[in-house]
């Protein structure tokens, strides 16, 4: 199952995709694979040398009773002390955005894509749209 955050493209400019793992509960995972979360409104932060997912949203398993996770809790993303530098170092001093852009599995574990973007402007916006008309009907 692979979950996309498909207004990411639309709204940054994506300057580098890094592929990094999640620390999740058993309930989470299971969810996960059902298909039964959201990453749309999701972002992560750097804090205290580590990075953070925050405000995404895994809805509560079903068969889960009394161990069930919370819904949108901030989950730590698993990255090397050397591209955490590095990425928060690119977030500090362009003012880039860290989104997630997809969860997807990788022999049995939890993956995300987080893209370290840049935000457009209207106009951006416009000429997206433009373009992917202009495709649509090269295509018809």
């Amino acid at each position: 199952m692979e979950i996309v955050n498909r207004q990411a493209r639309f709204n940054y400019f994506i300057i580098e995709e890094i592929e990094c793992g999640i620390s999740l509960v058993g309930t989470e995972v299971k969810s996960i694979r059902s298909g039964s979360a959201n990453i749309n409104d999701s972002y992560a932060r750097v804090k205290n040398g580590e990075i953070y997912l925050i405000n995404m949203f895994i809805s509560k398993y079903k068969d889960g009773n009394i161990f069930n996770h919370e819904e949108t809790r901030e989950r730590k993303l698993l990255l090397h002390k050397s591209e955490i530098k590095k990425i928060s170092k690119q977030v500090d001093l362009n003012g880039c955005t860290l989104i997630p852009l997809k969860v997807y599995f990788v022999r049995g574990k939890a993956k995300i894509l987080l893209g370290i973007c840049k935000g457009k402007k209207l106009y951006d916006k416009r000429e997206t749209i433009k373009k992917r008309d202009l495709e649509r009907k090269e295509n018809y």
